[in-house]
């Protein structure tokens, strides 16, 4: 009987006819990295090494769209008042949205909430082991579920976020633009075949912190880069051209009018509770225009006495400060307001100064509270 031969693992290929990634490219490149890791990694992090899933849960949510220094404070503060899971989950809602201000993204926070309460009411409060069971919490998608499941419980699951791909698509000379459905199935299979399944935890924080301190966006560190002499980028001079993204965002111009109104009873708030911007924050009375609102006195008056029925004593400073945020720009112009009115508002609350501290509000609304002076073009 003849005997039948192995089949071997299919290379991996992005679709275009290239084998980017053949065994030995494969084998040497996690070696060096490995290698990079134990004798020249020294980026430190409050999270790295970490084995507590929910702490590890935590960072990684707080880093989604965040800058890791941004994010370090934030993550010390959290651990710090809710040291475990069920204490987060217990937390009310503006609590823990108080602790988020400034932050962004709002939505991570609600989802934050979301998956610690059902980690207690389906989990008995210990984190669910499995991938699967990861993944399917609220704000968790593949590749955070990726590192808790790697970084927790030693899970062979490979992470692929922007270090990652495009540490891969220099070193293998990948142009296959990585914001693409098929893209994004590529860079997935690939990293997946590079990860040293035994020691999964150790090389997705290697590969992160490698393209995080040395294979950078701007001006990577090439000629300290102890993986040049297989970098395709390097041999090309073809750094600034990889990643390819296919797919370029427009940014959307939003204008704002905030009307700061201060009657005998405090400030007139209302809680945001529409599904766009500032979800479930704080702020003033705030309309939208298609563009910038000239306002004059009367005007102003006139558009608060129909919206809220409050009849204005004064107008004071006009003070404007701008945003940037991923996808869109946005612009408020701050109008002071007061009023002997002493009367309810449907939808809104009077709150006394010291008060406003415990409300969570918009960052671009908490720089004009902490810092309020009279000018034009702030820019966050």
């Amino acid at each position: 009987m003849t005997k039948k031969k192995a089949k071997k693992a299919p290379e991996i290929s992005s679709g275009d006819g290239k084998n980017y990634a053949p065994k030995a490219a494969k084998k040497s490149f996690t070696q060096n990295l490995l290698q990079w890791n134990a004798e020249q990694n020294t980026r430190q992090m409050p999270w790295k090494g970490e084995p507590d899933p929910y702490k590890i849960w935590l960072s990684e949510i707080i880093l989604q769209q965040t800058r890791v220094e941004q994010g370090w404070a934030y993550y010390l503060r959290f651990i710090e008042k809710y040291p475990t899971l069920p204490q987060l989950a217990q937390a009310t809602d503006n609590e823990v949205f108080k602790l988020w201000e400034g932050l962004g993204y709002y939505s991570r926070c609600r989802n934050l909430l979301v998956a610690a309460r059902t980690v207690v009411d389906h989990f008995n409060g210990q984190f669910p082991k499995d991938y699967n069971a990861i993944l399917a919490l609220k704000g968790v998608g593949p590749y955070t579920a990726a590192a808790i499941a790697s970084f927790a419980f030693g899970l062979p699951y490979a992470v692929v976020d922007g270090n990652v791909i495009r540490v891969l698509a220099r070193y293998f000379g990948i142009h296959t633009p990585f914001d693409t459905g098929s893209g994004k199935k590529f860079f997935e299979a690939l990293a997946q075949d590079l990860l040293e399944k035994d020691k999964a935890g150790i090389y997705n924080q290697a590969i992160m912190d490698f393209g995080a301190v040395v294979c950078k966006p701007v001006s990577p560190l090439c000629d300290e880069c102890p993986l040049k002499k297989s970098c395709y980028a390097f041999k090309h001079q073809e750094m600034a051209g990889l990643p390819v993204k296919a797919k370029s965002i427009s940014k959307k111009q939003r204008w704002f009018t905030c009307f700061v109104i201060t009657g005998p009873q405090g400030k007139l708030v209302r809680q945001r509770n529409q599904k766009d911007i500032w979800q479930h924050l704080y702020e003033f009375v705030m309309v939208e225009g298609l563009e910038a609102i000239e306002w004059n006195s009367q005007a102003c008056k006139k558009w608060i006495r129909q919206n809220t029925a409050i009849p204005v004593e004064s107008l004071t400073k006009t003070v404007r400060l701008t945003q940037q945020l991923t996808h869109q720009t946005v612009h408020v112009q701050f109008q002071d307001a007061t009023t002997f009115y002493q009367g309810d508002v449907p939808g809104h609350a009077w709150v006394q100064d010291h008060e406003l501290a415990r409300l969570a509000f918009p960052r671009i609304i908490r720089k004009y509270l902490d810092a309020p002076m009279p000018g034009q073009g702030r820019l966050l």
